[in-house]
């Protein structure tokens, strides 16, 4: 059982093309079953080891485009606000999916808002487990980068193709500590006299983020602005800035990362579940600092240097990072 694509008038829609371009410009294989060979089934005949069904015609099984039809009529009724799905999807599925639910079902549109998502690569090749170049999530969690990850793939638009490597997913991860860096709490009071331009640096990150997000999703954009606020927050606290200009800027800057799903409030593995530890040296080398105690404290620098922890001291506290 075929559709008949030419009795639709607005196929193609989706896509941007013309019933005629299709024809003329492809290269489609003759089946005399069809009466156009643009047509696309809605009904197969039973194959010898498939699942199949009764229907008037022959037992078989729904066409390919049938199962996302039939889904978003059983549980949304018919009509969508905002359907997904891979760029690859766009033609034929989404063009069919269109057809054959605004045909039957009498709503227009299908899909209020179309999102469709560039390809996962590997290797060069799109992520398919087909192939078998796929990364499981379950890998992710157990090296413990996950918010690197997350991070990495916001770092792209989501329309835009993205490349997977290791190298990618480093970078990502040195950007997740400096975010984390800078979220992390005042360990000492500073003075309110030095104007850090906090007020001023929330707004435009505050305002500079909404409106990316508000431009179909930009959330590179929307990471750039949270960049931008953690180097005024650790600008303020080089200059010594107030607990409160402070506290302001890291709090904006955990709240507007949260709602990309990033918790800058959490340590990732890379630091391992040392960073409580590390977070209590770091306090005892300001105390031996702020004692005048200067071996015993460089002492604790060069240690974790050995391990791959830098400290950065600064007026209102020291803070570390995992290099």
């Amino acid at each position: 059982v075929y559709f008949r694509v030419r009795t639709f008038k607005d196929y193609g829609k989706l896509s941007g093309r013309k019933v005629d371009d299709m024809v003329s410009g492809a290269r489609i294989e003759i089946d005399e079953r069809k009466e156009d060979p643009l047509d696309f089934a809605l009904w197969k005949a039973a194959k010898p080891g498939e699942p199949t069904w009764p229907s008037p015609w022959s037992d078989g099984r729904p066409g390919w485009h049938i199962e996302c039809s039939a889904m978003c009529s059983h549980h949304l009724d018919g009509q969508v606000d905002i359907h997904g799905g891979g760029t690859d999807l766009i033609f034929p599925h989404h063009e069919n999916e269109i057809a054959q639910s605004e045909a039957f079902l009498g709503v227009q549109p299908f899909a209020r808002y179309w999102l469709h998502n560039g390809m996962l690569q590997l290797g060069g090749d799109k992520m398919s487990k087909s192939i078998g170049n796929v990364i499981r999530v379950k890998d992710l969690i157990e090296t413990g980068r996950t918010q690197a990850f997350r991070l990495m793939v916001l770092q792209s638009h989501y329309r835009a193709p993205l490349t997977f490597t290791e190298e990618s997913l480093d970078a990502a991860m040195r950007g997740l500590e400096r975010l984390i860096t800078a979220a992390r709490p005042v360990s000492e009071p500073g003075s309110d006299t030095a104007d850090a331009g906090m007020d001023a640096a929330v707004k435009t990150a505050t305002e500079t983020f909404h409106a990316a997000m508000r431009d179909d999703f930009n959330s590179p954009a929307a990471v750039a602005s949270l960049f931008d606020l953690a180097r005024n927050v650790n600008r303020a606290r080089d200059l010594g800035a107030g607990a409160d200009d402070i506290e302001l800027g890291r709090a904006m800057l955990i709240s507007l990362a949260g709602l990309l799903g990033l918790d800058l409030t959490a340590t990732e593995k890379s630091a391992g579940d040392a960073a409580p530890f590390i977070d209590l040296l770091v306090e005892v080398r300001d105390r031996l600092r702020a004692e005048k105690q200067w071996a015993l404290s460089d002492l604790i620098r060069d240690r974790l240097a050995e391990k791959g922890i830098s400290i950065a001291d600064a007026a209102s506290g020291s803070t570390w990072q995992k290099n």
